[in-house]
């Protein structure tokens, strides 16, 4: 498993732009409320103890996945994801959850496309699928950044996420003159 430096390195390197991350502060949680709609509409059950929905299944999982990475950004992330699972299960029952979810997923990517005409970068997963896990992980430790906190992770993580992006800069220009 990369370890968190890695995973936010490279996930900044294409998020260095303030406008960029300003549209993914927004895109970034109405395509996970969107994503949790929809696995909230699929039931697993449980036998006598009822079921349990996809959506509290896979948020579990992927806390656990971050809490790996970084525990106090984790935290910030449990926080996050609670309110949004717990909305998500209120709104599975209702007849418009699909198209709800599906008009939300769409806005919210409009909001990450609209950011990376700003940055001038194509999007962090379209080389690493995993990135996608990386971006709520990456949004949490921005707005831990933003109150002064793991100053050292910050300090740690830009200069490589510059370097990687002045690297993925001399690709493309080579590639450009070719």
């Amino acid at each position: 498993m990369k370890s968190a430096v890695e995973q936010l390195s490279t996930y900044k390197s294409v998020h260095l732009n303030q406008r960029n991350i300003l549209t993914h502060f927004v895109g970034i949680p109405l395509i996970i409320w969107s994503a949790f709609l929809l696995l909230a509409t699929i039931r697993i059950p449980l036998g006598s103890a009822g079921d349990v929905s996809l959506g509290v299944v896979l948020g579990a999982g992927v806390l656990v996945y971050y809490f790996r990475l970084h525990a106090k950004l984790a935290i910030g992330l449990a926080l996050f994801i609670a309110p949004v699972v717990y909305t998500t299960e209120l709104m599975a029952g209702s007849p418009n959850a699909f198209w709800l979810a599906i008009s939300v997923f769409i806005v919210g990517w409009i909001f990450q496309l609209i950011g990376h005409q700003y940055e001038k970068a194509k999007p962090a997963f379209v080389d690493d699928l995993n990135q996608l896990l990386i971006g709520p992980f990456f949004l949490m430790a921005e707005v831990y950044f933003i109150l002064g906190l793991e100053k050292a992770l910050d300090a740690e993580i830009t200069p490589i996420a510059i370097e990687k992006r002045r690297a993925l800069e001399a690709r493309l220009k080579t590639r450009s003159v070719k």
